[in-house]
């Protein structure tokens, strides 16, 4: 309590004292697992501490949120190779202050044209094996939404975003205890010329060891000479399609030329008086808002924070709200989610007259299975106007296909093993030419008109569950940002399981036991980054404060 009085008394001096006045000296402020950073000047939370210093020096040269963005985004690829970057897509909600607009920057491409779902069915020899691989690839977003940010927003030149990126690559970095086991997992599957530099004498790297990445600095750099169009008409489209046709894979070079970064309009409820934004479809985003629309007919605070009767609520409506994605997500040029009637208020009351209080129900599917993707990763960063970019990105499995073309240094994604392939047809399948729809759920919360906090997570089929769990954490019991990161989690698991993080108290998890729910006790859920911003009478930033999960290695920072 005294720490939240402390913060809650500065932010109140600094209005105070900022009142009509556009900029003042805010002491910078490194936080902990339980207190925000806190700067003046802007704010940048990733999940390695060498992509938030690199976004960080953006800012300090000129650039803006939009700018840094891409500097962390393709440093994140040299430093989380397993996680995200240029063979991968993702979820990008951007803040523009000049026009007062959150916009939704989708980068998870098509499906190709030639693919053929039925390989994926359990019918299909192999099927396991090509959900996994070269099959799987689909059409990498990333670099041409990373181009269109800067070219519709930045202030910076394109080339100068990648020279952290290209020098750390070039140079190579320590890798943490916990790259190196993820390496050491996937290293049989690696093709030699990428188990050459994962490796050292035939075994894969050890923590402490340098990763030097040489091709893929030579990549970096001719995105930065040459823009996205190398990734897709060039050098490295022509590598990738040629490794595709190689390996069996469906993507073409005919893909790559065709893919094009989208921007829809995002969606947005109202939650206790604050608007919550997140992507639309594409994006299979929208059951996040329905667990926060059902939510709000309860009185959380009331019923007390991680609660037994409070989880046992979330859990159940988490339920419907998982049913939903799989009943309802589609494409919205071709099978629009029904958004109209999902996020009304009257659904919602309709939905929790039906939720059993006293005891948890089983999950019953309609007729469709989810797959499960779990390695991704968040960033948020704002700049000293206010700019915001709040981005999820991802490769799907660790290494994505294990598909690397010789000579670039570049994993390409597995992405269409997370389409729903029974039955066949339904509207996750992996449709040709259709959009990917992705789980991705960037988050932006706008209070007073102005967007307070940029908040999101990996954790693949939890994502819809930690973003509005940390939501409320916010809004109802008052948290700063980083408490609301840290505090303990639980998610619903298709078919019939509780996740349950260890720090959930025993008499809880006893409680929710004794009503029914099925408890799995795991570690950790998520590596969530957020921010929040404080602003003057004037409507002007005056206080930035940020969050990173201590479940993950990253860091929240300012200058």
């Amino acid at each position: 309590m005294l720490r939240k009085l402390t913060i809650g008394c500065v932010v109140v001096f600094l209005m105070w004292f900022c009142s009509g006045k556009n900029t003042t000296e805010v002491e910078v402020i490194e936080g902990t697992d339980s207190t925000p950073a806190v700067s003046g000047s802007g704010m940048v939370s990733s999940a390695h501490p060498l992509a938030t210093e690199a976004g960080l020096q953006t800012l300090k040269a000129g650039g803006n949120a939009f700018d840094a963005a891409v500097t962390i985004a393709s440093i994140l690829n040299v430093v989380e190779p397993m996680m995200s970057g240029i063979g991968g897509y993702g979820t990008i909600l951007v803040y523009d202050t000049k026009i007062n607009t959150i916009r939704f920057l989708d980068s998870s491409g098509k499906i190709p044209m030639d693919v053929d779902s039925d390989v994926f069915r359990a019918a299909a020899p192999n099927y396991e094996e090509n959900r996994r691989g070269p099959k799987a690839v689909s059409t990498p977003g990333n670099v041409n939404a990373w181009r269109a940010m800067s070219a519709e927003y930045g202030n910076l030149e394109w080339p100068q975003l990648f020279e952290p990126a290209i020098k750390v690559a070039s140079e190579g970095f320590s890798i943490s205890e916990g790259l190196s086991r993820t390496i050491e997992r996937a290293f049989d599957s690696f093709p030699d010329h990428a188990k050459a530099f994962y490796g050292k004498d035939g075994e894969p790297l050890k923590a402490g060891d340098l990763l030097i990445q040489k091709d893929l600095a030579k990549t970096l750099r001719l995105i930065a000479e040459q823009g996205g169009k190398v990734v897709y008409s060039g050098e490295i489209g022509k590598a990738i399609a040629a490794e595709m046709k190689k390996s069996g894979g469906f993507l073409s070079i005919d893909d790559l030329i065709a893919d094009k970064p989208e921007w829809w309009e995002p969606i947005h409820i109202n939650y206790r008086g604050y608007e919550v934004y997140t992507a639309s479809p594409p994006s299979t985003a929208f059951p996040s808002l329905i667990r926060l629309g059902l939510m709000s007919r309860f009185d959380g605070p009331e019923l007390g924070h991680n609660s037994t009767a409070y989880l046992h609520r979330f859990t159940e409506v988490t339920k419907h709200a998982f049913w939903c994605r799989l009943a309802y997500a589609g494409d919205p040029e071709i099978n629009p989610p029904p958004l109209e009637k999902l996020l009304s208020e009257a659904y919602w009351d309709k939905a929790v007259s039906e939720v059993d209080l006293e005891k948890a129900t089983s999950f019953v599917q309609p007729d469709v299975t989810i797959q499960k993707n779990s390695h991704t990763t968040h960033f948020v960063v704002a700049d000293q106007w206010g700019n915001i970019v709040c981005a999820t990105q991802t490769l799907g499995n660790a290494f994505g296909s294990r598909i690397m073309p010789e000579g670039t240094g570049v994993w390409l994604n597995n992405s269409l093993a997370y389409c729903t392939f029974e039955p066949k047809g339904n509207p996750m399948d992996a449709h040709a030419g259709h959009r990917k729809l992705s789980g991705d759920c960037p988050t932006i919360i706008v209070k007073d008109g102005k967007p307070w906090v940029a908040i999101g997570t990996p954790g693949g089929h939890t994502i819809g569950q930690t973003v509005p769990q940390m939501v409320m954490n916010i809004i109802d019991f008052g948290m700063n940002v980083q408490e609301a990161i840290a505090a303990p989690r639980v998610s619903f698991s298709d078919p019939d399981s509780l996740l349950v993080e260890w720090d959930v108290p025993e008499e809880v998890q006893k409680g929710l036991a004794a009503m029914g729910h099925n408890l799995r006790e795991v570690g950790g859920l998520g590596n969530a980054h957020g921010l929040m911003i404080v602003y003057n009478a004037d409507g002007k930033p005056i206080l930035f404060e940020g969050g990173a999960d201590p479940r993950g290695r990253g860091k929240a920072a300012g200058y």
